[in-house]
């Protein structure tokens, strides 16, 4: 199956705040990986996502919106 992923435009605040996961709403779908348009985010072993390059993130908010579970964005709820 192939997957077309929109062009996304960056909000242009680099600095903003991180990534945050929440790790008990969070069921490892793999969604918020797969759509992340820089690789930005990644996936630990145990299937769960994790920021390994932070400085890619051009915080798009694509994570947030694809998210079924809501457990993760980029602000702190």
């Amino acid at each position: 199956m192939e997957v077309q992923v929109p062009e996304v435009k960056s909000t242009g605040d680099y600095k903003k705040a991180p990534v945050y996961i929440y790790y008990d709403w969070c069921k490892k779908c793999g969604i918020c990986v797969a759509f992340c348009p820089t690789g930005a985010l990644g996936r630990r072993p145990d299937g769960a996502p994790y920021v390994p390059h932070p400085e890619k993130c051009i915080h798009c908010e694509m994570c947030d919106r694809l998210c079924p579970d809501f457990a993760i964005t980029g602000a702190k709820r």
